[in-house]
């Protein structure tokens, strides 16, 4: 800023544009070229301290940043005042990275989908969400935008199965690259999940659950012998093969057929 008939001066500010992490803080510095200025400062609502002090130059720390804002850095030099203003925006790294395998049991060559969720991240420029198998990189995916609010990215892959995946783990990272703004590379990384692949001609899983069910039990088998022997009829009572010793002597009975059992005579 130029003062008329003064001494003419400029205000620096040091991140121009910085970005902080909700709940963060961030080192700001002022400077001038005002050979001697008379006083200087950083105008704000959030918090702040001053870590180091000079005639030219100030450093300040603002700290608990949970909103966007805009503030001040400002000396005065020969009786004038010059500024430079900046704004602080917000940034709301991956924190959490979420896969889904669909399906998770697939035959050769059927298809299957990776689905990758990043909930609550923010901007979305800068992040680069990647579908990897093993250290393999299947797909990737770098967003644009630059709204400060909380929203979440998906990316979405599908191919076809192969034999080898079920030899590979799949996973998804999720990286936002902010140094143009004044921040570190941060980066998270999903838990890995694995695809099981059977190959042509295998069955598919069997249902869980107790496979006698689905054939007859001894007593089912007893029962229809009885039934059987019962019977009359114009020729005559079916003979009923006698059981061994031992499987009559195992063979636990429920009520109704210790009745037919009665019943027969058996």
């Amino acid at each position: 800023m130029t003062g008329s008939g003064e001494e003419a001066f400029e205000v620096h500010v040091s991140p121009e544009q910085p970005m902080v992490k909700h709940g963060g803080s961030q080192v700001i510095n002022c400077s001038t070229n005002c050979t001697k200025p008379e006083n200087g400062g950083l105008e704000t609502s959030l918090d702040k301290i001053v870590l180091q002090d000079s005639p030219q130059w100030k450093l300040f720390m603002i700290f608990n940043v949970s909103q966007n804002s805009s503030m001040r850095c400002f000396f005065w030099c020969s009786r004038k005042q010059g500024s430079k203003s900046l704004n602080v925006g917000l940034y709301y790294p991956p924190k959490q990275v979420l896969l889904k395998l669909q399906p998770t049991r697939v035959a050769v060559g059927s298809p299957f989908t990776i689905e990758c969720r990043v909930p609550s991240v923010a901007p979305l420029e800068g992040l680069t969400v990647t579908l990897l198998r093993g250290s393999e990189v299947l797909h990737s995916q770098t967003f644009e935008g630059t709204a400060l609010s909380p929203q979440e990215a998906m990316v979405t892959y599908s191919a076809e199965a192969q034999l080898e995946d079920s030899s590979h783990n799949f996973s998804c990272q999720a990286k936002m690259d902010l140094r143009t703004r004044g921040v570190k590379v941060v980066d998270s990384v999903s838990d890995s999940q694995a695809l099981e692949v059977f190959g042509e001609g295998e069955p598919p899983e069997e249902v869980e659950g107790d496979s006698s069910r689905f054939s007859p039990s001894e007593e089912e088998k007893a029962i229809a012998l009885l039934s059987a022997g019962s019977g009359g009829g114009s020729h005559g009572p079916a003979l009923v093969p006698r059981l061994p010793s031992s499987a009559v002597s195992s063979l636990e009975l429920s009520p109704s057929s210790q009745s037919l059992c009665k019943t027969t005579g058996w």
